[in-house]
């Protein structure tokens, strides 16, 4: 599965959901804290100030709206950032630059860095944000940032140690959360990562009426595989199924371990018919590529809701139900069903669609 500079893994873009969450409470005291001090300091170096505290308070009040309504939550929270930054950079320099008292707000976006990305984007980020903090000086007034170099320093010097200790506090929590969230013998997401993802998609459907489909599958006869060849050639076909279904998948398209030899495919924004054609193509990724070297094969069901009924587990029971009856017409067969239809339609579709189209 591809991802971006930003966020290269699922699990990177689930931490960004999860600590946006987690820190709202955390965001909205240090607005409010900051609204305090513009408040206090407006007589003092002009009541334009609150005009950029309100631009800055809404673009982080608005900001977990629009990443439910977007593919890429990482672009969300970055572009956020970066227009908080951009009225700290304003504030700075209309009220002294390097002399200004609020220069040390620039620290700021470090720390709230390292609680989103990984360690190169706080490191690339706290390099600009060292660069802007000097850069301010340079262009406001140079000649007094000469003079009057300390409190440049001191910023600076606070900024590499909010980096340090959130590059510390990241790798302690970076360790905590792949070792709960990662299936150690596929290394794809379990079941906890999926659960906590799909509260967040159920919001993004609500809000946008957006449709969501499930696929769950299963690899047939797996049992057979342990019995016969041993548990070793079993993990063998299960960590190679693994790695071809997630490099037939787009960057969106978020696959998890169930358990034993079942996974499930979470298709954000795609309706039924599209989630059928996906289904397929795993089908016949893992059919022609012979994991493990096993002449094995994959049976799914698919399932689709929109908007307030994209809920997890009406999906699930959709998708397993069709499983099932993809299994009972032979296996080797894709089925489906909107998410509390009727009857599941088995079928086997003879020609694949082209992996990666």
């Amino acid at each position: 599965m591809t991802g971006t500079w930003l966020c290269p893994t699922e699990l990177d873009r689930q931490r960004i959901v999860d600590t946006t969450a987690r820190a709202r409470r955390a965001r909205l005291m240090g607005a409010g804290f900051i609204g305090v001090a513009a408040l206090a300091l407006a007589p003092i170096l002009g009541w334009w100030l609150l005009a950029l505290f309100v631009v800055a308070a809404l673009n982080l009040a608005t900001q977990e709206r629009w990443m439910a309504r977007s593919r890429r939550p990482e672009r969300v929270v970055a572009t956020s950032m970066a227009l908080t930054t951009a009225t700290s950079v304003i504030a700075v320099a209309g009220t002294g630059g390097p002399t200004s008292p609020l220069l040390p707000l620039l620290v700021l976006p470090a720390g709230m860095l390292g609680a989103r990305f990984r360690r190169k984007v706080v490191l690339v980020g706290s390099g600009i944000l060292a660069v802007t903090i000097v850069a301010i000086g340079v262009v406001v007034d140079p000649t007094e940032l000469v003079d009057e170099p300390a409190l440049t320093i001191v910023t600076l010097a606070l900024l590499g140690n909010v980096v340090a200790i959130a590059l510390a506090i990241q790798g302690a929590e970076l360790q905590h959360r792949t070792e709960s969230v990662v299936d150690p013998l596929t290394g794809l997401l379990n079941r906890q990562a999926l659960l906590a993802r799909f509260a967040e998609l159920e919001e993004q459907a609500r809000i946008s009426d957006g449709s969501l489909c499930m696929i769950v599958t299963d690899l047939d006869h797996f049992k057979h595989v342990n019995d016969e060849f041993g548990h070793e050639r079993g993990d063998a076909v299960l960590r190679e199924a693994a790695v071809r279904m997630r490099r037939s998948l787009r960057s969106f398209e978020l696959i998890y371990r169930l358990g034993g030899e079942e996974f499930l495919v979470v298709l954000p924004r795609v309706e039924l018919g599209e989630g059928v054609r996906v289904a397929e193509r795993l089908r016949s990724v893992i059919k022609e590529g012979r994991p493990g070297d096993m002449e094995i094969t994959l049976s799914l069901g698919v399932a689709a809701a929109r908007g307030a009924d994209v809920e997890y587990e009406r999906l699930f029971a959709a998708a397993d139900q069709a499983l099932y009856a993809a299994k009972r017409e032979g296996r080797n067969r894709v089925a489906w069903r909107h998410a509390g239809a009727a009857t599941p339609r088995p079928v086997e579709i003879p020609t694949a669609e082209p992996i990666g189209s």
